[in-house]
């Protein structure tokens, strides 16, 4: 498994090897053992499959609050799209800001996305499918979200003036300014 560092260093792509002949390949994309051994020592409980139709869907910036956050390992199963994560943890050095990364399932890279960061993504073909693991199950009192184009975050969603497709509550969500705290920043020990 190859993992690579981002410009914000708790958000790491990581990619699996694949094991490949005339029939397809294999792929391990996650061993506790070896990855809490890299530094990367998540409990995963839940997995999520979803599917956007259209090229052009934005899902996101989505989170959950405490108690029940999640940190979340993404990939895409078929398809590509552009992976995001936004620091939301109030005193972090790279508060507000992102990162993104195109994941398919051509480049078969991952993105893992701890607690106390917003995750969206936008879909660059039709039927794409994105498939992550959750460190902690969803609840819907914990649920938020902040405006995917919030200026203040100035994500570069790479629509070339299209509009997106966004569910009701994506295209209603606040800015982040409008949130307050919901999470803060630990420095590691």
């Amino acid at each position: 498994m190859q993992i690579e560092e981002t410009d914000i260093p708790e958000v790491k792509i990581l990619t699996p090897r694949r094991f490949g002949d005339a029939r397809g390949f294999f792929s391990e994309t996650w061993n506790k053992a070896r990855m809490a051994a890299a530094g990367l020592d998540y409990d995963f409980v839940q997995d999520n499959h979803s599917v956007s139709a259209r090229a052009g869907t934005v899902r996101g910036l989505h989170f959950q609050r405490p108690p029940h956050a999640q940190g979340k390992l993404v990939r895409c199963g078929r398809g590509r799209l552009f992976d995001v994560a936004v620091d939301i943890r109030a005193g972090s050095p790279t508060h507000g800001r992102w990162v993104g990364v195109e994941l398919s399932f051509e480049n078969g890279r991952q993105l893992m996305i701890p607690e106390g960061f917003l995750h969206g993504f936008v879909t660059r073909e039709p039927d794409t499918e994105i498939v992550y693991k959750c460190t902690d199950y969803y609840d819907p009192d914990c649920d938020g979200a902040v405006r995917y184009d919030d200026p203040a975050i100035g994500i570069d969603w790479g629509l070339d003036g299209r509009a997106p497709v966004l569910s009701e509550k994506d295209a209603n969500a606040p800015l982040l300014a409008e949130l307050g705290t919901v999470f803060t920043f630990e420095a590691a020990p």
